[in-house]
C-alpha cells in the first residue's frame, strides 16, 4: 500500500484515483468540486478540504488538472504541493501541458529534495474509466521504477520516453496525430454521405484495411450518429494544440498539417463546439462543405 496523495478529480481523475483505492492504495483527494470529493470518499477515499491536506503524510503525489495555469498553482504556487510536500515525495503530475511547465517543476522539485515525473495520458474519459490509458512518462528512469506499480492501476500502456518534459512532447505528438485522425475521418464521412454511400458499411471496410485507427474502431458509429457526448472536449484539445505548434516553434521544426489542424478545432470552439467531443470536428468540416448541420 501506498499513501497517495490526489489533486483533481475531474472528469479523468475521478475514475483514476478510484482504481488506486480499489488496488489497495490509501488516497487521499482534493478538488474544487465538492461533488467530486464525497464520491472519492464513497469508493474509500479520504477527503481532504486543501492541496496541503491531501499531500500530508502522502509518499506519492498525483496531479490531474486541466491545464498549466492549475499546475503552476496547484503545485508551485502557495500552499501547494512542493511547499507542503515531505522530502524525498514523488510528485507525478498526470496532466496535459507545456513541456516546459514540467521541466520547470521538475527543476523546483530537485530544489526541495523532491522528485517529479510528467505522465500525461491518451485514452480520454473511456481510457480512465476502464483503466486502459496510455502513459507517457517523462523523468528520472529511478522514480519512473517506483512510480510504475501505481500506474499500472491506471493504464494499460505505460512507456519511461525520456527526461523531465519528455512525456509532455509526447502527449503533443499525440494529440496532433488524434486530431489529424478526427479530423480525415469527418472528411469521409462527409464524402460518403454526399456522394450518397451508407457510411455505416463504408467506414466498417475502412477498419477492416490500411486505413484502420482506434478512432474508427471507437467513434465511426457514434460520429455517423452525431452523437458529441464529451469524452474529451474541443476545449481541451484547442489548449493541447496550442501547445503542439509551440513545442513545433520551440523545436524549430515545421508542422503544416498540424497548424491547420489546429484551425479546424480553433473554428469548431468559435463555431459552439467547444463543450462537445473533439470527434465534433464532423460539424467543422460538415459547415465547411455547406452541409447541414
Amino acid at each position: 500500500m501506498t499513501a497517495v496523495g490526489f489533486v483533481g478529480l475531474g472528469i479523468m481523475g475521478s475514475p483514476m484515483a478510484g482504481h488506486l483505492v480499489a488496488a489497495g492504495h490509501q488516497v487521499t483527494g482534493f478538488d474544487l468540486a465538492t461533488e467530486a470529493v464525497r464520491k472519492l470518499a464513497q469508493t474509500g477515499g479520504r477527503t481532504a478540504g486543501s492541496v496541503a491536506e491531501a499531500v500530508d503524510g502522502a509518499e506519492v503525489v498525483i496531479t490531474m488538472l486541466p491545464a498549466d495555469p492549475q499546475v503552476e498553482q496547484v503545485v508551485l504556487g502557495e500552499g501547494g504541493v512542493l511547499e507542503a510536500a515531505k522530502p524525498g515525495t514523488l510528485v507525478i503530475d498526470m496532466s496535459t501541458i507545456r513541456p516546459e511547465t514540467s521541466q520547470a517543476v521538475a527543476r523546483a522539485a530537485t530544489e526541495r529534495g523532491l522528485r517529479a515525473l510528467d505522465a500525461p495520458v491518451s485514452g480520454g474519459e473511456t481510457g480512465a474509466r476502464q483503466a486502459s490509458l496510455s502513459i507517457m512518462v517523462g523523468g528520472a528512469e529511478a522514480d519512473f521504477a517506483q512510480a510504475r506499480p501505481l500506474l499500472e492501476a491506471l493504464g494499460k500502456t505505460i512507456v519511461h520516453v525520456g527526461p523531465a518534459g519528455a512525456g509532455q512532447v509526447v502527449k503533443a505528438a499525440n494529440q496532433l496525430v488524434v486530431g489529424g485522425i478526427y479530423a480525415l475521418v469527418s472528411e469521409a464521412i462527409v464524402l460518403l454521405e454526399a456522394a450518397g454511400v451508407d457510411p455505416g458499411p463504408g467506414l466498417d471496410v475502412l477498419a477492416g484495411g490500411l486505413a484502420a485507427n482506434r478512432i474508427l474502431d471507437l467513434k465511426r458509429e457514434s460520429m455517423i450518429a452525431r452523437q458529441f457526448q464529451p469524452g474529451f472536449r474541443i476545449d481541451l484539445h484547442h489548449k493541447d494544440m496550442g501547445i503542439v505548434l509551440a513545442a513545433a516553434r520551440q523545436a524549430e521544426v515545421a508542422l503544416p498539417v498540424s497548424a491547420l489542424i489546429a484551425q479546424l478545432i480553433a473554428a469548431g470552439r468559435a463555431m459552439g463546439y467547444g463543450s462537445l467531443d473533439h470527434s465534433a470536428l464532423l460539424r467543422v468540416v460538415e459547415q465547411l462543405s455547406g452541409r447541414p448541420a
